[in-house]
């Protein structure tokens, strides 16, 4: 019998709900209580100790995704260069 390798098999919730809180208590720096609030309004009841749990549980994953996909979209361009404007340094450097 194979071990089924999905991380949301015991939970209740959609993956989709559960990458939603999870990214607005990163992208907007509210408590916990207020992704509640910010969820009842759209029609998602779920606990504060629920958003905790799930952010202990999947945060670490989704980090991880984020980091891959961001390593693997600056592998695609490997032929960047950095740029200095002059004016904007000459003035930074009298000022």
């Amino acid at each position: 019998m194979a071990k089924s390798t999905n991380p949301f098999r015991y939970f209740d919730s959609s993956p989709e709900v559960i990458r939603l809180v999870l990214l607005m208590s990163v992208r907007y720096p509210i408590s916990l209580r207020n992704v509640e609030d910010l969820l009842f309004e759209r029609g998602i009841d779920i606990c504060n100790e629920t958003v905790r749990l799930w952010w202990n549980r999947f945060g670490p994953m989704f980090a991880a995704e984020i980091r891959r996909k961001r390593v693997q979209h600056m592998r695609h361009h490997t032929h960047w260069r950095w740029h200095l404007d002059e004016t904007k340094f000459g003035e930074a450097r009298c000022s």
